[in-house]
């Protein structure tokens, strides 16, 4: 029996390798970003709470693994505007706005809260639409 391997050559990152798998396809760019977004981002936020951003993201959008790709770039993008200090805050304060009671006041009653809130709200729906997800 004659065995026949189709070599293919991969580039990668610049650098160059051979493999035996005709079918594989690597690519350097991720589904569902464009040229800019793919570029770093202008803030570096901890890999926890990129992950805890697309968790929950991925959460509201239905729980399907294709929307991994799409929060991934919203992220990405939310970090070219905001500084990660800047991202908690906003971040926390959009959340927890709908807090009912005297201990959810902080949160929605001062004008700071509410434009922080609104703010944070409009940058990752923004976001999110610049990413290919339908709100």
């Amino acid at each position: 029996m004659l065995e026949a391997r189709a070599w293919i050559t991969v580039a990668v990152f610049g650098e160059t390798t051979s493999s035996p798998f005709s079918f594989l396809t690597v690519s350097s760019e991720t589904p569902g970003t464009d040229a800019d977004a793919s570029t770093a981002p202008a803030h570096d936020y901890p890999t926890v709470a990129r992950v805890e951003y697309v968790n929950d993201c991925i959460g509201k959008n239905g729980g399907k693994l294709a929307a991994l790709y799409q929060c991934s770039c919203a992220i990405d993008r939310i970090a070219n505007v905001l500084s990660y200090d800047d991202y908690v805050e906003a971040s926390t304060y959009a959340k927890y706005a709908t807090l009912p009671g005297e201990g959810g006041g902080i949160f929605r009653d001062s004008d700071h809260a509410r434009q922080l809130a609104k703010s944070f709200r409009e940058l990752e729906a923004n976001s999110l639409r610049g990413c290919g997800m339908a709100l």
